[in-house]
């Protein structure tokens, strides 16, 4: 058996010749619109600070004022002396936003999905999902023990075939899904799905990480993110009272997990507070410009792929991009298919349409 070493020098040398070995460098966000690397400013098409809240004074101040009052952090998991007074008032208004009941506040959105999942559905159970799920979800789901069957990317029809060949032979079913896919920036058909999990007595779970506007349907669990939209840190699950006080006492990686730090709930808060639905709808026309003067696909969302195929290729135009002052991520697989390479460009309040028009010239040329 090699050593340690070898090992990792194996692996990393395979990485390296698929161009999938990746690197964290220190980066500095400037201002939620920038990011400096190595003394050089950069303007950013990488952020999900979509509502450019993540620097507003209001969110800072009330991180600030947190930080004095309680300190630097929770000292325990919430179950224990964690559970620091702004958790519930930020609960009760993630909840009023999403139109739910109730809601529960994690450590992020992927211990979010990693603790709500295998509490809902176990080895006798069925979960269904969309072949494009994040890497949370589906890690969520391969961790409960349920049978895990994939439907074609929101294809709702797939979604019922598999329901008539598969529900009936499990006690539960789980369909998971997202309101707005981070690497397509589509939409999923929340109200086609929540139909066929009425139909088929079925729980649709969907994850609002991405998602600006609140869909008209709503899934019977929410789960989401406070790291992007609001600016801050964490993850959500909202849906029924009885769901959230079930979720208190099963929900592994809320129960073995260090509270957040006060000024976290609190700059969230003051976030939440201040989302202008104004706000969301300059981001998402940003996204609207650069697609339509690119001709790409058109969604709900800040969200525009522009899909390259080959790796090595999109790790060329995104280090062009970088040369000429623009932050541009390149994704590649497993993050997305095979064939599938792109950079994906995320839009905010805060991006001006020169700046949109600076990009896709470089981009073009």
């Amino acid at each position: 058996m090699p050593s340690l070493e070898a090992f990792a020098q194996q692996q990393l040398e395979k990485l390296e010749q698929s161009a999938q070995k990746r690197a964290l460098k220190p980066h500095f966000q400037a201002d939620g619109l920038y990011v400096e690397e190595a003394g050089r400013r950069y303007l950013s098409f990488a952020s999900n600070d979509y509502l450019a809240l993540s620097h507003h004074p209001k969110v800072i101040a009330a991180a600030e004022k947190a930080l004095k009052k309680y300190g630097t952090g929770a000292t325990a998991s919430r179950l224990v002396v964690g559970n620091h007074p702004l958790y519930s008032e930020l609960e009760s208004a993630l909840a009023k936003a999403k139109g739910k009941e109730a809601a529960l506040v994690f450590g992020s959105g992927y211990l979010t999905a990693m603790g709500v999942i295998p509490a809902l559905v176990g080895k006798c159970d069925l979960i269904l999902a969309d072949k494009l799920i994040h890497a949370c979800m589906l890690d969520g789901a391969k961790n409960s023990g349920a049978t895990l069957k994939r439907f074609h990317h929101n294809d709702a029809a797939h979604l019922e075939r598999l329901l008539k060949e598969f529900r009936k032979k499990h006690k539960r079913c789980l369909i998971l899904t997202e309101h707005v896919f981070s690497m397509d920036g589509d939409t999923a058909p929340l109200d086609e799905m929540l139909k066929l999990s009425d139909r088929y007595d079925a729980w649709l779970m969907s994850d609002d990480a991405h998602g600006l506007i609140t869909p008209k349907a709503s899934p019977h669990i929410i789960m989401g993110t406070l790291s992007k939209s609001l600016g801050s840190y964490g993850g959500y699950v909202a849906s029924s009272k009885p769901v959230i006080d079930y979720l208190q006492s099963s929900a592994r990686s809320l129960i073995f997990s260090t509270g957040l730090p006060p000024s976290v709930i609190a700059s969230a808060l003051a976030a939440l507070k201040i989302a202008e639905p104004s706000r969301a709808k300059k981001a998402i026309e940003n996204a609207h410009y650069f697609a339509k003067k690119l001709e790409l696909p058109i969604y709900n969302s800040s969200i525009v792929p522009y899909i390259v195929g080959d790796s090595t290729k999109t790790l060329a135009l995104s280090a062009k991009l970088k040369k000429a002052g623009f932050w541009v991520p390149a994704i590649r697989p497993p993050t997305v298919p095979k064939g599938k390479a792109r950079l994906r460009f995320s839009f905010t309040a805060a991006h001006e349409k020169k700046q949109i028009d600076e990009v896709i010239q470089c981009l073009i040329s």
